[in-house]
């Protein structure tokens, strides 16, 4: 009996088809964080991270040419991460209607987080299917480790972003830019570490 293809398994191609239309979800939300953002580091950064997100894009549709799959294909999965991407979308432009710029900037930030949460979690599992090995594995290796890294910035920092404009929202002492930007923090351990540095950087 033939050998199953990696990506021909239900599950892995659904990731890969809801991994591309987080991607794009992310563009339209930078886009829409970006316009919302008042601090300048701020904007600058997710400027970073939009310029960022639409390479990863491209990384995927490489991918999905190399394994010979469509990327247009629907899927029941991606249309939920379609709904989402715009609803983020919609609740920034909500936000950014109400006249209050800061408090729109704490929910455009907080529509980021929400978003590169479930992206760092496909790239995450991304990189356990290439474990699995094969030529079909070495593709997704590659783009697993060209996306790992920026995955991790995008969604540790601006998490340190959301908390510390909250911090300051509420009246409390606040570190802009975070602690996780300024030790450019790249895993969990060294984000609760910066976060518990915060005391001493204000």
């Amino acid at each position: 009996m033939a050998r199953s293809s990696l990506t021909d398994q239900p599950y892995v191609h659904e990731l890969l088809l809801q991994a591309l239309e987080t991607e794009r979800g992310g563009i339209q939300i930078y886009t829409a964080a970006i316009n919302a953002a008042q601090n300048e580091d701020l904007a600058e950064e997710w400027q970073k991270y939009l310029d960022e997100t639409r390479h990863h894009e491209k990384i995927l549709l490489g991918v999905f040419e190399e394994l010979g799959k469509d990327p247009e294909e629907a899927s029941p999965g991606r249309e939920v991460v379609a709904h989402h991407g715009k609803s983020l979308v919609a609740a920034i432009k909500m936000a950014m209607q109400s006249g209050n710029a800061a408090g729109a900037e704490l929910v455009a930030a907080e529509c980021v987080v929400l978003a590169e949460t479930k992206d760092h979690q496909n790239w995450e599992l991304i990189g356990k299917v290439a474990e699995k090995g094969g030529k079909e594995g070495k593709i997704l290796q590659q783009a697993f480790d060209e996306v790992e890294q920026e995955e991790d910035h995008h969604l540790y920092h601006t998490k340190g972003w959301a908390r510390e404009l909250w911090m300051q929202s509420l009246g409390l002492p606040a570190v802009l830019p975070p602690p996780e930007e300024q030790k450019k923090v790249e895993t969990a351990i060294g984000a609760a570490r910066a976060q518990n540095a915060r005391e001493d950087m204000l």
